[in-house]
């Protein structure tokens, strides 16, 4: 038997705290649609390059810290998302360090999903590459078609999965702005 305890304060979390979840998009296709209004719906601690970085971060170190203690990866995947070594090396690190991985297939189909050697790969990391790519492919996640697509109800349901799989990942989750904290206690036989 199993209970969940819910405590709310108001406190912010220090900016050093874990992400509880790691967005990772392709920015020319993703950045100003599904990405933004992801972040911005998670009522959590996300992270996100172009909201989350500062002028003066070191972008790699920032990024593999972020993955490292984030809880959750959602991936974006659209029409240009394999010609970007960042997406791929994020994805990568994801899938390297056994993150619970979401996918959401924007404009393109699972099958379409390709690395592709057009040598601006180093050629040591494609077998990487393709590996992330190819758990990713096989995850099963959201497909999305943004032209006739309903935007929120696909927020809704990407928001409402991550808060699932926060909580069943982490006996103990703390919101950024609430502090909420979720002990699972396991009752005696």
């Amino acid at each position: 038997m199993s209970r969940c305890i819910l405590c709310c304060s108001r406190r912010r979390r220090p900016t050093q705290s874990p992400w509880d979840v790691f967005i990772n998009h392709r920015g020319i296709d993703t950045k100003r649609s599904l990405a933004v209004l992801l972040y911005d719906h998670l009522n959590l601690h996300p992270f996100m390059d172009i909201k989350s970085m500062n002028p003066g971060d070191k972008l790699f170190q920032t990024i593999d810290n972020a993955i490292r203690n984030c809880k959750v990866g959602v991936s974006i995947f659209s029409p240009h998302y394999c010609e970007s070594s960042f997406c791929l090396r994020e994805l990568t690190t994801l899938m390297e360090s056994k993150k619970k991985i979401i996918p959401i297939f924007v404009d393109v189909k699972p099958s379409e999903l390709r690395v592709i050697d057009n040598g601006s790969f180093r050629v040591k990391e494609l077998p990487r590459f393709r590996w992330a790519l190819d758990e990713a492919k096989y995850t099963v996640g959201f497909s999305f078609d943004s032209s006739n697509g309903d935007w929120s109800d696909l927020v809704t349901r990407v928001s409402n999965v991550v808060m699932e799989s926060l909580i069943q990942e982490c006996p103990v989750w703390q919101d950024g702005h609430h502090n909420l904290v979720f002990l699972k206690n396991q009752g005696r036989k």
